[in-house]
């Protein structure tokens, strides 16, 4: 992939600010995509952007291929005529700076509602007539996910697995009398698809008219909980009752003494090969008409995975299994041509990886606050040791802010503080700063760097603590609801990046 000198900021739509509770495709995704270009940005990196299922995390999605409806703008809905102004003018009390998921979730549903009735109602021909193209063309995975969401709501919300067992095990007589009682919310759910790609493909034609890319994020596993898994048993390694037989994770590492366990089914990989991978060449095709570079998402597991018993409590007791390697990206390159991808190969990356990694030429990651622990002076994460084909960042939505991380703030890592103080020391030595304006030494690191790209996540650069991380890896609550407030976008800060982007060659 031929990337050339850029950077970018990393913001997932649901922490863009706003007055319905969570971020959304409308006026203010559009002033961010604004903020981006008048900072000279030219890449903006979201999360993935599915329908998020436990815990709200966008690792955790119950579909692949879906859109997160949450992101629907309802100011959009009033300019395509689906609402009223008078429809929003109760709007709930919303915390400023944070997502209020049950809320805000409550409240868009109703709206969601009304605009699908809307629809049904006035017969508007032109938006008719693109939903049923849209419904023909994504069929393929819209007819299971309708039927998912629809049988999950009917359900109360229980795991595929345990509902009626004729609907849980996919037997045709039993679907098809359910889903006749339910034929409207089935409807629904497309349609409300619909809308989630309309409104993001048109935020997407926007940010092609300022210059700017948008980097998407394939998480290398899906949720058990999931459209995929439910529609597609015979892919994942399941019982006879639908429940994981292994589950993935990683083994002990910085963020956590006991490994992550993600909790993901593991892929049947015999029975992917047997169909030549369709499942994934259709993911990357349905990913691409939303974004235009694909973050791979633990890239390493395509060489090795790291695979715990299903009834292990931590990632402790897993063990190395070989993935698909070079077979798997054959066949997607055959089927897709030369992809631009970017491999997330953090964490424990063995040399077999990095070949695998170089022999298609995608570009790694490097974080630069994983850059300055100990025995740290020849780690390829400083920037002196950057290649160029690479994608660097001050962190990542895992990772603390950088203000946060310079603090030793609390939960960080594995680290203890004496690790924590000599960290700071090195970092102080290499940037020569003794700490103020910390974040912006570590911009100005990685923009004077030969990285092709370089990404810093917006609380980096609006200069936050800790309060404002994104996500804390193996911990369940309080994750994913940072929000920024638009008096955040300053103008010193627009001036500030466009200065770097000029005399740096971004």
């Amino acid at each position: 992939m031929k990337m050339g000198r850029k950077s970018g900021v990393l913001l997932h739509p649901t922490s863009i600010c706003g007055k319905y509770g969570i971020g959304d495709l409308g006026p203010e995704a559009y002033h961010f995509v604004d903020f981006l270009h008048d900072s000279g940005q030219k890449l903006w990196q979201v999360l993935p952007l599915n329908p998020t299922g436990y815990g709200e995390s966008p690792y955790q999605c119950y579909s692949a291929f879906a859109g997160n409806i949450m992101l629907i703008s309802p100011d959009v809905l009033i300019e395509d005529g689906l609402l009223k102004k008078a429809d929003i003018a109760a709007i709930p009390d919303f915390t400023p700076g944070r997502v209020d998921f049950e809320k805000a979730k409550k409240f868009k549903m109703r709206l969601l509602r009304k605009a699908y009735d809307n629809f049904k109602k006035a017969g508007n021909a032109g938006l008719s007539e693109s939903f049923d193209l849209f419904c023909r063309d994504k069929m393929w995975w819209l007819e299971d996910f309708a039927l998912f969401m629809a049988f999950k709501n009917l359900f109360s919300g229980t795991e595929w697995n345990e509902w009626e067992k004729g609907i849980a095990f996919r037997e045709k007589p039993a679907i098809d009398k359910k889903a006749d009682l339910i034929r409207e919310e089935i409807e629904s759910q497309k349609f409300w698809q619909y809308i989630f790609f309309r409104q993001w493909l048109k935020i997407k034609d926007y940010c092609r008219e300022k210059g700017i890319g948008i980097i998407g994020d394939i998480p290398i596993f899906v949720s058990h909980d999931s459209a995929d898994v439910w529609s597609h048993p015979e892919l994942f390694r399941l019982d006879g009752d639908g429940y994981p037989l292994v589950v993935a994770g990683v083994p002990p590492d910085y963020f956590s003494a006991t490994g992550q366990l993600w909790g993901n089914p593991i892929y049947n990989w015999e029975k992917m090969k047997d169909s030549n991978y369709q499942w994934w060449v259709d993911r990357f095709k349905n990913l691409f008409e939303l974004v235009d570079i694909v973050r791979l998402d633990h890239f390493r597991g395509f060489e090795a995975y790291w695979e715990v018993p299903a009834d292990e409590e931590t990632a402790v007791n897993g063990k190395w299994v070989k993935g698909p390697g070079e077979d798997f990206f054959n066949v997607l390159k055959t089927a897709l041509g030369e992809i631009p991808v970017i491999a997330e190969n953090l964490g424990f990356i063995t040399s077999e990886v990095e070949a695998l990694r170089a022999k298609y030429g995608f570009p790694g990651m490097a974080i630069l606050q994983f850059a300055f622990g100990r025995d740290s002076h020849e780690s390829t994460f400083r920037p002196h040791m950057f290649e160029r084909n690479l994608a660097a960042y001050t962190g990542t939505h895992d990772n603390n802010t950088v203000i946060g991380w310079w603090k030793g703030g609390k939960h960080d890592s594995t680290r203890s503080m004496q690790d924590v103080k000599e960290e700071r020391q090195n970092a102080g030595a290499y940037l020569n700063t003794d700490g103020t304006d910390i974040n912006w030494a570590f911009i100005r690191a990685l923009m004077v760097s030969v990285a092709d790209f370089v990404i810093f996540p917006l609380q980096d650069i609006l200069g936050l603590g800790s309060e404002a991380r994104m996500n804390t890896p193996s911990t369940s609550e309080g994750n994913w609801g940072w929000r920024y407030t638009r008096d955040m976008l300053k103008d010193s800060y627009r001036k500030k990046l466009k200065d770097f982007c000029v005399i740096y060659g971004r």
